[in-house]
């Protein structure tokens, strides 16, 4: 067991980060991204299947054609399932109460000393997530 931790953290360290301000094309084929992310094209359609984030256009010839925010949409998926270990439902979930949260407007940040403020706050929280699990 103490090898496996051993090699995914060399995995882990190994994964790929994207930064947005890289990418200069307008489009890119599913053969650039999948060289971007070390994977398979497979992973990419079968992501693209499973997530609903990634959306690539087709040209004429039927060809998948990725925008920089498909890139970027795949990078949050990549660094869920892959660098972070999360399950393809995890992953789904994850990017869902993300989401929900950037929709919603921001709170106060939690810093503080005081132990029933912070319970307050996460109990409001919990009431959120649960009210997105429904």
């Amino acid at each position: 067991m103490q090898n496996y931790n051993y090699f995914r953290y060399l995995k882990i360290k190994k994964a790929k980060m994207i930064d947005p301000k890289t990418l200069t094309k307008l489009y890119y084929t599913i053969g650039e991204v999948s060289d971007m992310f070390e994977v398979n094209t497979s992973l990419i359609r079968f992501w693209e299947k499973e997530f609903g984030t990634v959306q690539p256009k087709k040209n004429k010839k039927g060809n998948r054609i990725f925008t920089p925010k498909d890139i970027v949409n795949f990078n949050k998926i990549y660094q869920l399932v892959k660098t972070n270990g999360y399950t393809l439902e995890g992953a789904k979930r994850a990017l869902k109460i993300s989401k929900s949260t950037l929709d919603q407007p921001a709170e106060m940040p939690i810093v503080t000393t005081d132990n029933d403020e912070l319970i307050a706050r996460l109990e409001a929280i919990k009431q959120r997530i649960l009210s997105l699990k429904n």
